[in-house]
């Protein structure tokens, strides 16, 4: 795996999803804690970063009173609207401290929806970047994460999942992601393996459980 052709994608690490206090925190804590999930990220970023990996950061915001969604929202995006989370300018919104960009990362813009790239820069970033790797961490792991999986596969990039750096609502939801539906559109692996293969290791065979990178 080649560093300079890849990119580490955060997903949403703002303070509604990762701090005591965030509005959608209670709800996402408990895998967290379970998988040590904000902790492996933090590592992750770092070392992708010395690794001479890219790092881009994903968060959504909206502005005050949801302007951009339906009058009327349904699903997970009422969800978001319902709980008021993810207001442009407010701590909710910000990328918490530990993950504060760093010199070189990059902050996608536009984030309004599910999927990374829909009505982001995201893939302009890649592509002018020359990415081939994609590597998603963040939250939700059955919905945003997912959702960015998916389109980053058909888009034809190499699709990473870091089981262990990502997180959603439920224990159960969070096994059915990663072990049923992340295998059909990535390769998951955990991100100790994905930062040996980044460095030049052998461990993507192992790290993938089968699937090789």
């Amino acid at each position: 795996m080649d560093p300079k052709t890849t990119a580490v994608v955060l997903i949403e690490f703002q303070n509604d999803f990762t701090s005591e206090g965030g509005t959608l925190h209670d709800a996402v804590k408990g895998v967290m804690a379970q998988n040590n999930m904000l902790a492996n990220a933090v590592e992750l970023a770092t070392q992708a970063r010395e690794l001479g990996a890219i790092v881009i950061h994903a968060p959504i915001s909206f502005a005050e009173g949801y302007p951009e969604l339906p009058t009327e929202p349904y699903g997970i995006l009422k969800g978001v609207v319902d709980s008021n989370s993810f207001r442009k300018g407010t701590w909710g919104a910000q990328i918490i401290d530990i993950m504060t960009p760093q010199a070189g990362d990059l902050v996608v813009e536009g984030k309004r929806g599910l999927c990374g790239f829909a009505s982001t820069n995201l893939d302009f970033i890649l592509r002018q970047r020359g990415i081939k790797t994609v590597a998603l961490a963040g939250f939700l792991t059955n919905c945003c994460v997912e959702s960015t999986m998916r389109t980053a596969y058909e888009l034809g990039y190499s699709v990473i999942t870091l089981t262990n750096c990502t997180a959603t609502l439920s224990p159960e939801e969070q096994e059915m992601a990663t072990t049923k539906d992340f295998p059909m559109f990535s390769r998951p692996m955990t991100h100790d393996d994905f930062l040996a293969a980044l460095g030049g290791g052998e461990a993507v065979a192992a790290a993938g459980r089968g699937y090789e990178a």
